[in-house]
């Protein structure tokens, strides 16, 4: 009688999803921004991205083969989402030797030095983004100017770039509007900044993509964008001339490509629709305050590795119902 039931551990749900598809589905929906920055930016933006993602894959292959000894696991495409995310942070004029150091520390550190995809604790992007941030500060904020620009310049200011500065020097921020993209341009992204950040309007549609796919839900974005807007919007009401429109801060900088794209990678995110909604609010609570009152213009990248090493607390306390409990 003992051997007529036998019982499979878990999961017992079970769909015809892989973590190749959900990566190739994550990479189609970042190629709209990508054609965008190529068409603003021009081959530097495509050269950024080819050196970042083959950078990737070689340095996820010789780690996995020569150092962990184990089977080589870059065709599930997870480098090759690292590579264009890892692209989609920095500038388009930065040089190669740069990006490949990037690809490195993301791959080696970020990834592969917790056990690989499933295991790393940080979004393994956004580790190579803040090293190279920290370790090449001016070369990581050198924004070259835009295909459309008319200014006679090599490189350009980001919007945040602009407000920080002019707010820290004293200057009234009726002042800095003139200096400053119209609404149209932030959308669409003609304005100074890293290859991934400059269209809002393509990051959406990419986000919606994925929506429908079911990669993401619409938890960790939502609670992101909408803190950051109603804590910008209480400061600006305040004080007009001190803080400046909230819509400046959800549509320029990384807010966009970190919302949609960095802060939901499902391995250093939280599980349940509770526990996301905490987590994205946390980072948006981070990035607004990084922003007004940080010594730096944009906050996102820090924000979301700080609120990733609280995945497992948030995991650990907002848990799911167990089936049948009550």
């Amino acid at each position: 009688m003992s051997n007529l039931l036998t019982v499979s551990p878990s999961p017992h749900v079970h769909s015809d999803d892989s973590t190749r598809k959900i990566m190739y589905r994550v990479v189609y929906a970042m190629i709209p921004a990508l054609l965008w920055s190529v068409f603003i930016f021009g081959i530097d933006a495509l050269r950024v991205t080819l050196i970042a993602v083959a950078a990737c894959i070689a340095f996820e292959y010789l780690i996995q083969k020569y150092l962990m000894k184990i089977n080589p696991s870059v065709t599930d495409g997870s480098a090759l989402v690292t590579g264009i995310l890892l692209a989609f942070n920095v500038p388009a004029g930065i040089p190669w030797w740069i990006i490949v150091i990037g690809s490195l520390a993301a791959i080696g550190i970020g990834k592969l030095s917790f056990g690989g995809l499933g295991s790393n604790i940080f979004n393994p992007a956004l580790v190579g983004r803040v090293f190279l941030l920290i370790s090449f500060p001016v070369q990581m904020t050198s924004w070259p100017v835009t295909r459309q620009s008319d200014v006679d310049a090599v490189t350009s200011a980001t919007p945040l770039g602009i407000i920080k500065e002019g707010l820290t020097n004293g200057t009234p921020v009726s002042q800095l509007l003139p200096d400053l993209p119209a609404t149209s341009d932030m959308l669409l992204g003609n304005m100074g900044g890293s290859l991934g950040e400059i269209s809002v309007l393509l990051l959406i549609v990419g986000g919606l993509y994925m929506l429908f796919k079911k990669v993401i839900t619409w938890h960790i974005p939502v609670s992101i964008i909408v803190s950051v807007g109603i804590i910008a919007a209480i400061f600006w009401g305040a004080a007009p001339q001190n803080y400046v429109n909230p819509v400046y801060h959800l549509l320029t900088g990384g807010l966009m490509l970190g919302a949609i794209f960095m802060a939901t990678d499902m391995v250093s995110s939280p599980m349940t629709p509770k526990g996301q909604i905490i987590y994205g609010v946390g980072i948006g609570v981070i990035t607004i305050s990084i922003r007004l009152f940080g010594a730096y213009p944009e906050g996102i990248s820090f924000a979301i590795l700080i609120m990733n090493a609280f995945t497992p607390l948030i995991n650990t306390y907002v848990k799911p119902k167990r089936f049948g409990g009550k």
